[in-house]
């Protein structure tokens, strides 16, 4: 891996030991405004993923999966802070729902239910234990580098799953490839700790279908309804696109995450500069345009203003051009893929976008909380993981 602060020595360390190292909390996009057809509840959670907290709320609650609305998805493996929005009319049985790690902090009225992508950011604090002696100077160091020229856009590790594999299914889903698919979704047995789960995989491989049913985990709910499709004589196309579409989506995103950290990783460690052809973001709000002249537009990315990006690949997204251009047709190519890839079919199209190279970092600070540990605490903007920083910090 390539860091953008390389020449910098890292702090070591380790992190996520429990819940309590790794704390995330929303920055909401607006304020809640006291009246409206929707709650939105302030939930923290400790342990448990956003997925398996909705799933709580939809029994508590009788609500639909699509009667929940929520900003982001956070990390299982920590104590976070988010909102969570649900119909104003079923506040009545807040009183009686009882959950599992996790708990309401507070309620208010919206006019309208919460959207993925609802949030302006999130704040972290993370405790880092046994590291470096010198690990406070060095992380300030660091600090002052990414906050003046920006931290990696880089996906978090929790965007490719338990096995990270979500990627590849993702690439196998694209291409059409579904007998590989299932096997992948199954998992290698090589790299599957849970017994049962190890047994139903290596019998998957084996084709023997019943045993892989028999030995798969009761909570592997896709995974059961998979084996159990392939049984009744359903085609490999047909019980893979059956699969719930969110899941689906969550490998097809994986893919595109995959393929934009490698175009990074061509132009690190300068984050700053821009290329004839590029196609530079706009931070304020979001906007593209095609960079004609580097050496003209180079002043707003010293000031922050723009950053050159990477497309998330879809069938309408806008590459570059030059040299920039010439990468990520030859990703593209090299991966298998064109832009019509991505016209998937089945609900599952994906037009794609373009994303930032770099984000800000906002008010970094170090604290030596105790002997080899530090606290660390930052912002990042929405769509943004704390793990870009955390490799730099940590190398």
């Amino acid at each position: 891996m390539k860091y953008l602060t390389a020449e910098l020595p890292g702090t070591g360390g380790r992190y996520k030991e429990q819940p309590e190292d790794f704390r995330v909390e929303e920055i909401p996009l607006y304020p809640c405004s006291g009246s409206g057809e929707h709650l939105y509840l302030w939930i923290e959670k400790s342990g448990i993923s956003t997925r398996e907290l909705l799933a709580q709320l939809g029994r508590g609650l009788q609500l639909k999966e699509n009667q929940l609305g929520y900003a982001g998805l956070k990390d299982a493996r920590a104590r976070t802070r988010q909102m969570i929005s649900i119909p104003a009319a079923h506040a009545g049985r807040l009183e009686s729902l009882q959950l599992s790690q996790a708990r309401i902090l507070s309620a208010e009225r919206h006019g309208n239910k919460l959207r993925l992508g609802h949030l302006a950011g999130n704040r972290f604090t993370i405790r880092l234990g046994d590291v470096h002696p010198q690990a406070a100077t060095r992380a300030r160091a660091i600090f002052q580098v990414l906050h003046r020229q920006g931290v990696p856009n880089r996906f978090g590790e929790q965007r490719y799953g338990v096995l990270g594999n979500s990627a590849r299914l993702g690439l196998l889903l694209v291409r059409g490839k579904y007998p590989e698919f299932c096997r992948e979704l199954l998992g290698d047995p090589a790299g599957i700790r849970h017994d049962g789960w190890r047994a139903a995989a290596t019998a998957f491989r084996a084709g023997d279908l019943r045993r892989c049913l028999e030995q798969l985990p009761q909570r592997m709910r896709d995974e059961r309804r998979l084996i159990n499709s392939l049984l009744q004589g359903k085609t490999e196309r047909e019980v893979v696109l059956a699969l719930p579409r969110n899941l689906l989506r969550l490998f097809l995103s994986a893919c595109q995450s995959q393929l934009f950290d490698q175009l990074l990783e061509l132009r690190l460690p300068d984050l700053v500069h821009l290329e004839d052809g590029d196609i530079a973001v706009k931070h304020a709000n979001g906007a593209c345009f095609r960079v004609d002249s580097a050496a003209r537009e180079q002043e707003r990315a010293e000031r922050f203003e723009i950053s050159p990006s990477a497309p998330l690949f879809g069938h309408k997204v806008m590459l570059a051009e030059g040299a920039p251009g010439l990468r990520e047709s030859e990703q593209l190519n090299a991966s298998g893929l064109t832009l019509d890839s991505w016209k998937i079919g089945s609900g599952l199209n994906l037009p794609g976008e373009r994303r930032p190279l770099r984000v800000p970092l906002q008010q970094p600070q170090v604290e030596e909380s105790e002997e080899k540990c530090l606290t660390l605490s930052f912002s990042l903007p929405k769509g943004s993981y704390a793990t870009s920083v955390l490799q730099e910090l940590i190398k």
